[in-house]
């Protein structure tokens, strides 16, 4: 049974924001010590992502597992994860809400996507400090890895350059 009353719990649930938590903010500072420049929770992008590296055309997701559902599989029975447990007060009533968070995220996904966006996913339990430096270290390597993706020029030699018979080369002074 729970032990605060409905007005209590109703604050408590009230109190909890979808920006800036804990687990957003180690990514954040994560990020910003590597170099990485960001946009938080881009109004003009499906899904409002955590954080928009436009550069890099990524967006990144926080999410906590509870409220994600990480690891459970609720149309497959596995419902209980080792990060996420379902109450079992209203046990239906979260199972729905998870469901539903889960089926949003991926058509989220799905739309930005098709828009040519990257989309990862950092999950809470991931930031956890014996996983946090890996996890950053991952997440930077992986950034890195698009970017040269998307501009590596493959099959193609680099440029030469043209040599001016005529011309001094910048570094030259004219006597």
């Amino acid at each position: 049974m729970d032990k605060l009353s409905a007005e209590q719990r109703h604050k408590n649930m009230a109190a909890i924001h979808s920006k800036d938590t804990k687990p957003e903010m180690i990514v954040r500072k994560g990020l910003w010590s590597r170099g990485f420049r960001y946009r938080l929770n881009s109004p003009k992008l499906p899904g409002h992502p955590d954080l928009v590296l436009k550069k890099y055309r990524t967006c990144i997701f926080v999410n906590g597992c509870f409220w994600h559902g990480h690891n459970v599989t609720i149309k497959g029975e596995t419902l209980n994860s080792e990060c996420c447990k379902i109450p079992h007060t209203r046990r239906e009533f979260w199972l729905a809400k998870i469901k539903r968070n889960q089926e949003r995220d991926i058509a989220t996904q799905k739309r930005l996507a098709e828009m040519g966006w990257h989309c990862i996913t950092i999950w809470e339990c991931e930031l956890k400090p014996s996983k946090r430096e890996q996890t950053l270290k991952s997440l930077a390597f992986t950034l890195n890895k698009i970017w040269l993706e998307e501009h590596a020029v493959i099959g193609k030699p680099y440029p030469k350059l043209e040599e001016e018979d005529s011309g001094l080369m910048a570094a030259e002074e004219q006597a």
